[in-house]
């Protein structure tokens, strides 16, 4: 019996965050995050490198609305 309430239990707060994210897209514009640039973390960019999809050095805030209207 305990094994089928910590199984309800853990499909309830699965569902319970994808519901949450699920309304933080359809809640934003366009449906997307603020921040994507993997260039802006420095535990995801420790080179200093450029990001790929808008180009954005680290020290730049992302540019992916400028990409997306070119």
């Amino acid at each position: 019996m305990v094994v089928l309430k910590v199984t309800l239990l853990a499909i309830g707060l699965l569902a319970l965050g994808f519901a949450g994210i699920a309304i933080k897209i359809w809640a934003k514009k366009d449906g997307e995050f603020a921040g994507t640039c993997a260039s802006n973390s420095p535990f995801l960019n420790q080179e200093g490198e450029s990001c790929s999809y808008c180009g954005a050095s680290p020290e730049e805030k992302c540019k992916s609305d400028s990409v997306k209207n070119t």
